[in-house]
């Protein structure tokens, strides 16, 4: 996008050319562009400029008279280390270019400089830019109210998460996030999107566990008028869809095994055919996946293709079950009753002692997810300025309650009844989180929905 003309919010560029018609010409394209600029002789005259001006990027010939285009990079890197500089230069060899790069310079381009070229990267720098003030603006959030975003939590395991985020967002990477069910993968995912160049492209979440077998293919990669029975006009798929933004694949390993290598084989060609199509299509798109699984027992189990997983395993973040990062459940509890106490308009603005005292003694199977829904609840029930503990629903099963597994495994007992009450059993423990249950028994959440169906279909009841 062009830079705004507005005069106080125009990008300043400080140009630095000793060759005077060169100048000329590089002030006025640069100015038909919308950019502020000021114009310099030599590496002296623009670091005398420079401290008034105060510019945004420069953009300095290399071999100059008295200071060079290098010696000016340096001087103004130990003045102000956020000054973003583009190196011009006739003397177009690879070693310049290294040694320009390795004091700092964000790009190099060779005279005769391309016009295109040269918009291309300083619209890259400007993203860049906008990129980086956010991020400073999330660190101050964090500093001051314990959140990154909509992320929330001072603890020293999620200030680990938000420094791999700061890392990865800037840049095009695969991103694998992991984590139990109800730990915020998504968020995780959504807050990379919103750091990065792409954050004003599509933002495309698909959840692989969510939908059939036979049409996740054409979710993902669409099809044409006719490529099966009701296919009555062509669909574009999430990979068009998110085409120059981001693509969230959520519970990756749920993916049947033929479906991972079609969808290994975009991303390694970046393009696709449509379902029916014959065409390959061209994409750009920045894929994050997400698990609840550890992504290495699903390699290992089979679940998760190894070559898949290398590809989208370029940068790995692990979310922290909420029991181990009890030190963030005050402030996610306040946060919390702050929301749901201006969206439902209630009164309670904070919590009791003996209700804060409860949810410590609870271990949250069910993560923030099962945390805020608590929270909600309670804050709906409040009728003080407190939320009290008897506000809260049940936290947990009492110890009095048979299990709904149907009591212990028995001699004679069938195979059937046995499997049936250990997933029950679990059921129970995870809070009836199917996902989390699944994780625990080490089977797939559609073999643990295809089990339930089955005991159904026995007559032994399904219990969920």
């Amino acid at each position: 996008m062009p830079p705004d003309t507005a005069p106080d919010d125009r990008v300043r560029i400080l140009l630095v050319e000793d060759d005077a018609a060169s100048r000329v010409g590089f002030q006025q394209l640069l100015q038909g562009w919308g950019f502020a600029v000021e114009a310099a002789c030599d590496g002296e005259d623009a670091l005398a400029k420079a401290s008034a001006f105060r510019p945004d990027i420069v953009l300095t010939d290399l071999v100059m008279p008295r200071l060079d285009g290098l010696g000016l990079l340096r001087a103004l890197r130990q003045e102000d280390g956020e000054i973003t500089t583009v190196i011009l230069t006739a003397q177009g060899t690879v070693d310049t270019a290294v040694e320009a790069l390795k004091h700092g310079a964000y790009d190099y381009l060779s005279k005769p400089v391309d016009i295109q070229r040269l918009r291309v990267v300083l619209d890259k720098i400007i993203e860049r830019q906008e990129t980086l003030r956010e991020v400073k603006a999330l660190r101050r959030q964090l500093r001051e109210h314990g959140s990154f975003g909509r992320m929330i939590g001072r603890s020293p395991a999620m200030q680990a998460v938000y420094r791999v985020i700061e890392q990865a967002a800037p840049t095009s990477a695969s991103v694998l996030v992991s984590g139990e069910s109800g730990t915020g993968k998504e968020l995780v995912a959504q807050t990379i999107h919103r750091l990065s160049p792409r954050a004003s492209a599509p933002w495309v979440p698909i959840n692989c566990a969510a939908i059939p077998e036979a049409l996740l293919e054409s979710e993902l990669f669409g099809h044409e008028r006719g490529a099966f029975t009701g296919a009555v006009e062509r669909q574009a798929g999430c990979f068009e869809l998110a085409h120059r933004g981001t693509l969230f694949l959520d519970e990756i390993a749920e993916m049947a095994p033929a479906m991972q290598v079609k969808l290994l084989r975009v991303l390694q060609e970046r393009s696709f055919r449509r379902l029916g199509g014959r065409v390959e299509q061209s994409v750009d798109v920045r894929v994050i996946a997400a698990t609840n699984s550890d992504p290495a027992s699903a390699v290992e189990t089979g679940r998760l293709r190894e070559d898949l997983y290398y590809r989208l395993n370029v940068v790995a973040i692990r979310l922290p079950p909420l029991r181990e990062r009890m030190e963030d459940l005050p402030i996610l509890v306040d946060s919390f009753v702050r929301e749901f106490g201006e969206l439902h308009a209630k009164s309670a603005a904070g919590i009791s002692p003996a209700a804060r005292r409860a949810l410590e003694s609870y271990a949250w199977p069910g993560n923030v997810r099962e945390l805020r829904n608590v929270i909600e609840r309670a804050t709906i029930m409040a009728s003080g300025r407190l939320v009290e503990a008897q506000d809260l629903p049940p936290l947990g099963r009492p110890s009095s309650q048979p299990p709904q597994g149907g009591g212990p495994l028995q001699p004679g007992m069938t195979v059937d009844e046995a499997e049936r009450r250990l997933i029950m059993l679990t059921l129970e423990h995870t809070g009836n989180n199917k996902t989390r249950a699944a994780e625990m028994l080490g089977i797939s959440l559609k073999t643990l929905h295809n089990k339930l169906n089955r005991f159904r279909d026995l007559g032994l009841g399904s219990g969920a």
